[in-house]
């Protein structure tokens, strides 16, 4: 319970403090700058994700792909084994 204490008495600090530097032209262009250095940050954060996340993609359509080749390959494979079995099985009859 302390420790949440001292962590909300801290954020309400860092509120009275941004407050009252915002107030000071020099403190102003600080919290200026502050602000447009976490903005390309953030740019680049998510300009990095949304390229991760389109390569991520890609491996996955490919995966696709080839299961979907795979399991068109097994079908087949099956239905020429079952068309074989089948046609050994009228010979036996006849």
């Amino acid at each position: 319970m302390k420790n949440v204490l001292w962590f909300l008495f801290g954020i309400a600090g860092g509120f009275v403090v941004a407050h009252l530097m915002n107030k000071d032209p020099r403190g102003h262009e600080i919290l200026a700058e502050v602000d447009a250095r976490i903005t390309e940050f953030t740019d680049r954060i998510g300009d990095a994700y949304r390229e991760q996340e389109s390569r991520i993609s890609g491996l996955v359509d490919d995966v696709k792909d080839a299961a979907a080749d795979v399991a068109e390959t097994a079908r087949a494979t099956a239905a020429g084994a079952a068309d074989a079995a089948a046609d050994t099985a009228n010979k036996l009859t006849d």
